[in-house]
């Protein structure tokens, strides 16, 4: 056995693990105002995993053998559940498309190398045979980035990186570890902690994805406000093609031509095979808290996240949620009692009196760490902010809720699938200037893309991540479909993906191009950007063996 952990075939995380409503009593019913679902019982059972029609896998014995020679025969895999495992990630056309039970292809063998040594005859075999190598992290990719295409006709190798799984040195004079790219999340600050150091890097799929996916699709966490996105964590990096091993040294900084780590960056695979890489890594900080704030409007708490990253505060977390997203954060609380559940009523009918239309309220996480003076000042600078934009205080209780359940969202896409409902995100980036036009925008588009397909849909947002110049959205939409889901998926994400480039955002954020978004990359890097990567990865891979087609459309 290879030891590496998987998600569940059929949807997010672990076995045994899924969303409960039974102990929210406010969700059902603002499900069913929302998107008209009643959640009372589940109506679209899990296909059994027999019954998938998988096609037959192409890997002859002779190139099975040659790939045992290399890893051994216990980490060379074709049986049908590695190989559904590998085929898809995790995005609702992912798991609409895995539900529906049919597979039209597969990656043909599944391939666990231990180190550097063995990916590097992997792929050089690979490409002697004209073989597609798609890299594996921990599957949780939304974007379409690692699944082989329908026409391919070669022999395709998920190459799963999850036996590289080590924090190899940690350089504490200058605040670098040398860390394997296929370690997980939890795994990676679990060694670190273990020394007194954190990555600081925590995306929404932490629990499930690798440092390898988050450099190959240009990550951001939770907490990049503070330790910047995976591009400003990683210094340095390896990457294995046929003829050897790209080296990027990790340097602070460095002048010698266009950036190869920036080229590696976001390349979803299609260069090579990232093994490994130097990150920046900073000491556990003596005080981290994560602090609830209530904003009147979402004008009030975007303009209270543009002046505080203009000010000298520098938090871990600036988040704000529209009216729309507070009110599903209200739904999905567990069911309070005694002081709390007074507390919270006395506050409404405070913030009532105040003039407050608690229709429009909006909940903020501003997140702080480091020393306890530092905190402190930050937290004061913060609050001055806060209150001249007419937002309040709400405590520790909503923070530390929030620090708790902030991995568990991805479980309620499967709650909802097994109830006839598609549930999914899309998030853009665009300046200060832009952002309202953006959300206001998108939310019109989204509306008008449920209204041509006849559902009552959802859409809501939050600020995610600020900037010195602009700031990230997070959009999350749902619909109850009908018996074409992927099609009225399209059509809704389409719409939203319009609307960000049409207002002048990215086509993403931190979730990648993959073949998910590639149809709207010549519009955000022009027509004559896309040709450029198009030469870089036509030079690099001119027999395109590397995860051909994503990113870059077919010519």
């Amino acid at each position: 056995m290879t030891g590496v952990k998987h998600m569940k075939w059929w949807g997010w995380g672990d076995e045994g693990i899924a969303f409960d409503h039974r102990d929210k009593p406010e969700f059902a019913p603002f499900v069913e105002r929302a998107i008209g679902l009643d959640v009372s019982t589940a109506t679209v059972p899990v296909p059994a995993f027999d019954e998938l029609d998988l096609p037959a896998s192409r890997a002859d014995e002779a190139f099975h053998a040659q790939l045992t020679d290399i890893v051994g025969g216990e980490h060379v895999h074709t049986d049908a559940m590695a190989r559904v495992v590998h085929t898809f990630g995790k995005s609702i056309r992912d798991l609409l498309r895995v539900r529906s039970g049919t597979l039209s292809r597969t990656p043909d063998v599944v391939v666990y190398p231990a180190d550097e040594q063995q990916v590097q005859r992997i792929v050089e075999l690979a490409v002697s045979a004209d073989a597609v190598v798609i890299p594996f992290g921990g599957g949780t990719n939304i974007s379409g980035s690692l699944e082989p295409a329908v026409d391919e006709e070669r022999v395709v190798i998920s190459l799963d990186l999850g036996r590289l799984n080590r924090v190899l040195e940690i350089d504490e004079v200058s605040g670098l570890a040398r860390v394997q790219a296929g370690i997980q999340g939890p795994d990676l600050e679990r060694e670190l902690s273990r020394r007194g150091w954190t990555l600081g890097h925590f995306p929404d799929s932490f629990t499930h994805s690798t440092l390898g996916g988050w450099i190959a699709t240009r990550s951001s966490g939770m907490q990049s406000d503070k330790y910047g996105d995976i591009a400003d964590i990683v210094r340095g990096l390896r990457m294995v093609r046929p003829n050897g091993v790209v080296v990027v040294r990790p340097v602070p900084s460095a002048s010698t031509g266009p950036s190869i780590r920036e080229m590696i960056l976001g390349s979803e695979g299609r260069l090579g095979v990232i093994t490994e890489a130097t990150v920046h890594v900073h000491r556990v900080p003596p005080v981290r808290v994560v602090l609830g704030y209530l904003f009147p409007t979402w004008d009030a708490g975007l303009a209270a996240m543009r002046e505080i990253a203009e000010s000298d505060a520098s938090p871990s977390v600036t988040r704000v949620s529209d009216a729309r997203e507070t009110a599903f954060s209200f739904a999905t609380r567990t069911r309070s009692k005694g002081i709390q559940s007074v507390g919270t009523s006395v506050l409404m009918k405070v913030l009532q009196r105040r003039g407050w239309d608690l229709d429009e309220i909006c909940l903020s996480f501003i997140g702080y760490e480091g020393e306890a003076s530092h905190v402190r000042y930050e937290k004061k600078l913060v609050r001055r902010i806060v209150r001249r934009h007419g937002g309040i205080l709400v405590g520790k209780g909503p923070g530390a809720l929030y620090d708790r359940k902030k991995f568990d969202t991805p479980y309620i896409r499967d709650f909802l699938l097994d109830r006839g409902a598609a549930g999914d995100v899309s998030e853009t980036a665009a300046p200060w200037s832009r952002l309202r036009q953006l959300y206001d925008t998108t939310m019109a588009a989204a509306g008008k893309a449920y209204e041509d397909i006849g559902v009552q849909g959802w859409i809501m947002c939050h600020l995610s991540h600020s900037y010195h110049s602009g700031a990230c959205l997070y959009f999350t939409f749902a619909f109850v479909h009908d018996d074409q889901p992927v099609k009225q998926y399209d059509q809704v994400k389409s719409a939203i993906q319009q609307a960000f480039v049409d207002s002048g955002g990215t086509l993403s954020h931190h979730h990648a191009v993959g073949v998910e978004h590639s149809a709207w990359l010549a519009q955000d890097v022009s027509p004559e950007g896309v040709e450029l990567v198009r030469a870089l990865f036509d030079g690099a891979d001119p027999n395109r063996n590397f995860n051909p087609d994503k990113i870059i459309p077919p010519a």
